[in-house]
């Protein structure tokens, strides 16, 4: 059976570049360290449309649903902040 951060890493391919590295390198960096919810979340944001995610996650526009925002940010920051 595909572990769970596996199948995330295998969702997080999204066929853009940008957001490839975005999600997956969080991923890779953070995922051990997420507790179940917060992996619950993670996976909640790869179930958005791909418009969505370069919306909130390239150009910084506000996050619509705040169950997602804070895992949207710690996402964005853990990229720029590379």
């Amino acid at each position: 059976m595909m572990s769970d951060i596996a199948r995330l890493r295998w969702h997080c391919r999204r066929g853009t570049k940008e957001l490839d590295l975005m999600l997956e390198g969080f991923l890779l960096a953070q995922g051990e360290h997420l507790d179940a919810a917060e992996l619950q979340t993670f996976e909640q944001i790869l179930k958005q449309e791909d418009d969505d995610l370069q919306r909130w996650l390239l150009y910084g526009e506000p996050v619509e649903k705040a169950e997602l925002a804070t895992m949207i940010d710690r996402v964005r920051r853990h990229f720029i902040e590379r």
